[in-house]
């Protein structure tokens, strides 16, 4: 699970990103606003932790920001501003949580486990041999049945092959494939991936043009429909 940290004060941002590190979570700290809005508009994110006072754009922006084109992300704001109004505007602008600065850091760990055990989906435990109409994979061996016959994929197919099927019915947005297939020490265009589902209609579809199974949803990702 990925985590974006929003703290400017940087004695408390490497204190609470070290401990949510030693949760398991994989932690992406700034203490910039704009920053913080560029980072969600770029990376997959399960869960934000918002300060309110921060240079150039505050936590209340970066929540109106991110509620704009994402309203299923987790968002808990960790802030000094303790008033009774403060935590209702917080709320009002889609936040999910509010814990006032001084916090106890062990309570904080708990508000995320909890946030994001209720907010995530698991996907389907997809079998290591899938089949769909006339078409199978081993995901163990990469051997495939399609159109055409008995085929190899690569690893980077299998991968994302995985991830489309373990999502099915779901569209999976391009940036969670860069985090799950590419990892984000490597960013392939968006041309690639497309070429990848390409492929994938080349094995799998009847009819390349008319697409039964792999499908694009425009400015967003990818849908497997089996």
């Amino acid at each position: 699970m990925r985590i974006l940290l929003v703290e400017d004060e940087e004695n408390i941002r490497d204190v609470v990103k070290m401990n949510l590190e030693l949760e398991g979570y994989e932690v992406v700290a700034t203490g910039n606003g704009r920053d913080a809005v560029k980072y969600f508009g770029a990376q997959h994110f399960d869960l934000l932790l918002l300060d309110v006072m921060l240079p150039e754009m505050d936590g209340f922006q970066i929540c109106e920001q991110v509620r704009l084109t994402n309203m299923d992300v987790p968002i808990i704001f960790l802030t000094a501003k303790d008033t009774a109004l403060d935590k209702i505007a917080g709320l009002k602008k889609g936040a999910d949580d509010y814990l006032t600065k001084p916090f106890h850091l062990e309570e904080l760990l708990l508000r995320v486990k909890n946030l994001i055990r209720r907010t995530s989906k698991a996907p389907e435990n997809t079998p290591e041999i899938y089949e769909f109409g006339g078409n199978k994979v081993n995901f163990l061996t990469f051997e495939a049945t399609g159109v055409k016959g008995d085929f190899l994929l690569t690893k980077k197919e299998a991968m994302l092959l995985k991830l489309l099927i373990d999502r099915k019915n779901e569209v999976v947005s391009r940036h969670q494939i860069l985090q799950s297939v590419w990892g984000y020490d490597v960013f392939p265009s968006t041309r690639t991936i497309d070429n990848f589902i390409l492929s994938f209609r080349k094995y799998f579809e009847e009819d390349q043009r008319k697409p039964k199974y792999f499908h694009s949803v425009r400015g967003v990702g990818y849908k497997f429909v089996g």
